[in-house]
């Protein structure tokens, strides 16, 4: 799959993405991440990153793709 590919939502939107710091880990590969804007909201662990086992901690700085609707977001990167 192209990068153009993965940066649209199911709807062929334009995907938004957000930095954000993780400040609460929770079951399930469950995060609370409060982002750069101030606002938090909830995302969980993308597929590949559970595949290769990256580990995130709270206090990590990561790439959050949001849900166009303002649902739990996909943590996508570790930067």
């Amino acid at each position: 799959m192209s990068e153009q590919d993965q940066e649209q939502t199911a709807k062929g939107q334009p995907a938004k993405m957000a930095v954000g710091i993780v400040i609460e880990a929770l079951p399930n590969t469950l995060f609370r991440i409060k982002f750069e804007d101030g606002a938090e909201n909830l995302a969980y662990l993308a597929g590949k990153m559970r595949l290769h086992r990256i580990r995130v901690l709270v206090g990590d700085r990561v790439e959050v793709l949001l849900d166009a609707y303002g649902g739990k977001g996909r943590i996508q990167k570790r930067l």
